[in-house]
């Protein structure tokens, strides 16, 4: 669903409110409506049952919506604390809210709203992501729409560039039922021209078919996925001749190379013949990563998170008060 600012901005004056930020009258405005979400958002947290939840998560949709549509709004610094995601694009693009409500039967279906410019009608344009989860098939090899969304927290942007191109992953999380949780690696992009985001993007080198990357595992689990500075290994096997001594031995030599990477835990089914069963994932021990290369993401199979970096996942709200069930109805 696509929501078309009322009120346009040109390019002149989007450059004027990023140096100078909001006026007086517009921190007024956006105060009132930061108290109003702050009041609905705890009641979709700590509400007593599923039917108080999600009316009071629908009216979050409507006044958050609104806010949006206040002119300079991208530039309002919103404090959710832990309650609700939001990250914003370094070049201005885009701004992405995304949270959680839980179901009676453990399950979490998550909202958004992606706030982006359109630089061909010189306006503000808002999406809301409905979270389509159930109906979705060949998850890691399509690409989905605000509409048609693979549902999740999104908890950390990252952004890269090549030949005057700009990369946006997502790192995201959610909980699928009561006995499995999922994470996300999330391409978003945007078409020439537009303000419609799209989630799947096939950057992954060598394995063009994937669009996103997908972990499910076991509700007991845990699963690191981050973006920081560590290491890759390579194994190099040189056959070496010792001084005095007939024939040639091997000599292994590891090669460590410090970068940038997106670092998770490789997952595999903890009981042998339990593949596709994601309750019995399991982290391995093994860690996998994406290095940004060239406009692509190469996976290095033999990565080593050996250093800590503070800029880790951050932790979101509890959320653990399941009622009665209960479906907003569109």
């Amino acid at each position: 669903m696509l929501i078309s600012m009322k009120r346009k901005l040109t390019v002149f004056s989007i450059y004027v409110v990023l140096l100078w930020g909001l006026s007086a009258q517009n921190k007024a405005e956006m105060s009132k409506y930061q108290q109003r979400l702050d009041q609905l958002f705890e009641q979709v947290y700590t509400a007593p049952t599923d039917n108080e939840r999600y009316l009071a998560n629908e009216n979050a949709l409507k006044v958050l919506s609104e806010a949006l549509e206040v002119e300079n709004s991208f530039k309002w610094k919103w404090q959710f604390g832990t309650r609700v995601s939001v990250l914003t694009a370094s070049d201005g693009k885009f701004r992405i809210f995304t949270w959680p409500v839980r179901r009676e039967t453990g399950e979490i279906e998550c909202f958004g709203i992606v706030q982006a410019y359109d630089s061909e009608e010189e306006e503000w344009v808002l999406t809301l992501l409905r979270d389509k989860s159930e109906e979705l098939f060949n998850i890691e090899e399509s690409i989905f729409t605000g509409e048609e969304w693979l549902g999740a927290v999104y908890q950390e942007l990252i952004e890269t560039s090549h030949d005057g191109h700009h990369f946006y992953i997502l790192l995201g999380w959610t909980q699928v039922d009561m006995l499995t949780q999922r994470k996300v690696i999330e391409p978003i992009w945007f078409k020439r021209k537009s303000a419609v985001p799209q989630f799947g993007q096939p950057v992954f080198r060598r394995d063009n078919n994937r669009r996103r990357v997908v972990l499910q595992y076991s509700n007991d689990a845990m699963v690191n996925l981050r973006y920081e500075t560590q290491f890759t290994r390579t194994v190099e096997k040189k056959r070496v001749r010792k001084k005095g001594a007939r024939g040639t031995s091997v000599q292994v030599i590891n090669h460590d190379d410090r970068q940038r990477m997106i670092i998770f835990d490789e997952v595999a089914p903890q009981i042998p013949g339990m593949e596709g069963l994601f309750q019995y994932y399991v982290p391995t021990g093994e860690e996998f990563a994406y290095v940004f290369r060239e406009g692509k993401w190469d996976l290095k199979r033999n990565a080593q998170g050996r250093l800590e970096d503070k800029k880790l996942n951050k932790d979101f709200a509890p959320i653990d008060k399941p009622a009665p069930q209960y479906r907003m109805t569109e």
